[in-house]
């Protein structure tokens, strides 16, 4: 089992946006992965793209900067 950590979470609405995030953060080769939302939130398309919130600034930078499709970004602790 892992331990739990802070993690900053970024949701979406359709699996087409959570898999074409996902696309883009691997091209742009930030750190991350998709997983199954967690349950203190919710989404439309039940995934959502994970990293340690240390690395909350890299993807702020690739929202601000790319301007993906994403519902919203959260601290979870997961």
């Amino acid at each position: 089992m892992r331990e739990k950590s802070w993690k900053y979470i970024i949701t979406f609405q359709t699996t087409t946006a959570a898999i074409a995030f996902e696309s883009l953060c691997l091209q742009k080769k930030i750190p991350g992965r998709l997983i199954p939302v967690p349950k203190e939130l919710s989404s439309g398309c039940g995934l959502a793209w994970c990293v340690p919130f240390e690395e909350a600034n890299v993807v702020d930078e690739l929202i601000k900067n790319e301007k993906p499709q994403y519902d919203k970004a959260s601290k979870v602790w997961h």
